[in-house]
């Protein structure tokens, strides 16, 4: 029979429907699918999965529907002939339709379905009858335009609400229907890969994870002598130090998958998911071993056990960090899984997690030293249009202290007032300005100071270089300024360390003090008053005082002892809070000697600057006319006043 044309258009679209789902089915031949698809790409080939088969049920049960109405329609005429030959067996009358069933013609036969559409204007049907005219009804608006109204626009309608309660409820995006998921990022093998060439500095730390690389490329190099693979590797280091770019390199020279989560990610409000999220990442790495997992931050679930429970979240993290340790010990080290960390407060983490079997290596990523720094700072201007007068071991010697991620701030910082400037290149100037605004903060320009202010705090600084330039195991003073910077920074005086140092001798650290109270002193010698300029340098001269008589022994009456239990970890600067253990009176001695080294320090400042004072207002009228003084200018100028 002839299909009318609009089932033909439905039977088009229902086709095209059925080709699209064997192909998300894999039924049709399809291009292979990557390994490792983009983020959110399986979530959305999903959603759509399911939208397809909706489509296609609800276009199989149109059909269904239609053609089951077109086979059985009945002209009207007919049915009024049945019914007056008494053919008709059963009737259900509506508005629209009358649908029924018409008696057998034999008794072996079964009823045979009937539709038709009635004519409800009485005189004219039974003019038509009379007439013996074989009629159909239609009504004026047809039956896909009903549908359509009736039936498909509210199913569309409730498809779509649930389609959006799927994806704020349960998708990619961490709704509640996927809580046990992790929320794990694999870095696809799209991306540029990271490798030692990368990560300037740190070779400690490159040498000892260079043979996790070799373990994961070949792991029966160490298996044949009987060892095994290292299950786990923890970086320990302060923050910026480059903890994660090592564990990435890691991956991009092993040619591995990288799975990266944060700890905290674990955590969430209902005990048992971060367990759950746990499992459901080494099962995935599991599967695609060999590979490493990076978890970043580790001490957000690896905190030490014990102590109350408070509100539910301590027994949650507990629980994490159990299935964490259940699921390292139960690793086969032949599979080819390392579980690589970072952590910034290794002494919190608990002991069942850092021992043998877990976290075999733990690699301490220490601060860079001078020629680390200058190697960071190659690689991060290795893109930037440098100008002739740049000298990087200067700008490493200023750099004391800083961890790579502050110089690679120095270094954009550099560029961007290099392009504020209108500059073709980045010059010396430019990084001076960048080193001091990160040390120092920005540059307050709107912050004028009165002239007397301006004069105190051109002494407070003299004061601090004078003593600086004069103590024997001073540094070179490099800059001084008394432009305001920051919070609350009036003035800066800023030494360069000659070389790197990782000890301090008793007299440097007494030579320290009375810089630190150079420019207290200045002030009270020149103005006879002191101000409130001097808060910061009075706490770090009283925190290297009562460090050398409490921590360092450098006391004669209280002698080689440490007085005051504290939590530390000398190679990170972690301090936790001091238990006393001491009596009242080694406390009353402790501070007579606190303050001993104090005075000691502002006599040794005093004596220097009234014996260099024509030097000392020679700096700071020079400041005062110009507001930023090097180094080798405060030497001229030492020289010029005859000392």
């Amino acid at each position: 029979m002839k299909i009318p044309p609009q089932l033909d258009s439905i039977r088009k679209k229902v086709a095209e429907l059925w080709q699209k789902l064997s192909t998300s089915l894999g039924l049709a031949n399809k291009p292979d699918m990557e390994v490792n698809p983009p983020k959110g790409q399986e979530n959305k080939g999903k959603r759509e999965f399911i939208a397809y088969l909706l489509l296609l049920i609800t276009a199989i049960w149109l059909w269904q529907a239609i053609n089951e109405i077109k086979q059985n329609e009945i002209p009207y005429s007919d049915f009024l002939k049945y019914v007056g030959e008494k053919k008709i067996d059963s009737a259900i009358v509506t508005e629209q339709a009358i649908t029924g069933q018409l008696k057998p013609e034999a008794p072996n036969q079964t009823p045979k379905p009937y539709a038709t559409i009635p004519l409800w204007n009485q005189p004219l049907a039974e003019a038509l009858q009379k007439q013996g005219v074989n009629y159909t009804v239609r009504y004026g608006s047809n039956w896909l335009g009903n549908f359509i109204m009736n039936w498909l626009l509210p199913l569309g309608l409730m498809f779509l609400l649930w389609g959006w309660l799927a994806r704020r409820f349960g998708g990619g995006g961490g709704g509640i229907l996927s809580l046990g998921k992790n929320r794990v990022h694999i870095h696809p093998d799209s991306l540029p890969k990271v490798t030692f060439n990368d990560v300037a500095g740190a070779e400690d730390a490159k040498q000892e994870l260079k043979e996790t690389i070799e373990f994961l490329q070949d792991p029966r190099r160490i298996q044949r002598l009987g060892g095994r693979m290292p299950k786990g590797v923890l970086l320990v280091g302060q923050p910026g130090t480059g903890k994660t770019l090592l564990a990435r390199a890691v991956s991009g020279e092993a040619g591995v998958p990288f799975f990266n989560i944060s700890g905290s990610e674990f955590i969430e409000m209902f005990v048992g998911l971060g367990a759950s999220r746990v499992r459901d990442l080494f099962e995935q790495a599991r599967q695609k071993a060999p590979c490493i997992i990076f978890i970043d931050e580790l001490d957000a679930i690896g905190r030490s056990r014990g102590g109350p429970v408070v509100m539910g979240g301590h027994d949650e993290r507990e629980q994490t960090l159990n299935q964490l340790l259940t699921e390292m010990d139960g690793f086969d080290p032949s599979v080819g899984v390392v579980v690589m960390a970072a952590t910034n407060r290794p002494e919190i983490l608990d002991k069942a997690l850092l021992r043998s079997g877990r976290f075999d290596r733990q690699i301490v990523v220490d601060k860079p030293s001078l020629d680390d720094r200058i190697e960071i700072l190659k690689l991060h201007t290795k893109a930037m249009t440098l100008g002739p007068d740049i000298n990087l071991r200067v700008v490493a010697q200023r750099t004391p202290g800083f961890v790579g991620a502050d110089l690679a701030n120095v270094a954009n910082e550099a560029a961007i007032i290099a392009v504020r400037e209108n500059r073709d290149s980045v010059g010396m100037q430019d990084f001076e300005a960048a080193i001091d605004r990160v040390l120092a903060g920005p540059e307050k320009k709107n912050r004028a100071l009165s002239e007397a202010e301006k004069r105190r705090v051109a002494y407070h600084e003299a004061g601090h270089a004078l003593v600086a330039d004069t103590v024997p195991t001073g540094e070179p003073v490099h800059k001084v300024s008394i432009i305001p910077r920051g919070a609350a920074a009036l003035g800066y005086t800023l030494q360069l360390p000659v070389q790197e140092k990782f000890l301090s001798t008793e007299p440097e650290l007494r030579d320290q003090i009375a810089i630190l109270l150079g420019g207290r002193t200045a002030e009270q010698i020149v103005l006879g008053s002191v101000s409130s300029g001097a808060q910061n340098d009075l706490e770090r001269a009283s925190e290297i005082a009562r460090a050398m008589v409490c921590e360092l022994g450098m006391s004669t009456k209280l002698g080689p002892i440490a007085y005051g239990k504290r939590q530390r970890l000398a190679y990170l600067g972690v301090e936790g809070a001091e238990e006393r253990n001491f009596s009242e009176e080694t406390a009353r001695i402790i501070d007579a000697e606190v303050r001993g080294l104090i005075e000691e320090g502002q006599r040794k400042a005093e004596e220097i600057l009234n014996q260099q004072r024509s030097a000392l207002d020679a700096i700071a009228v020079r400041l005062q006319e110009k507001e930023v003084v090097s180094g080798e200018e405060i030497k001229q100028l030492v020289r010029d006043s005859g000392m």
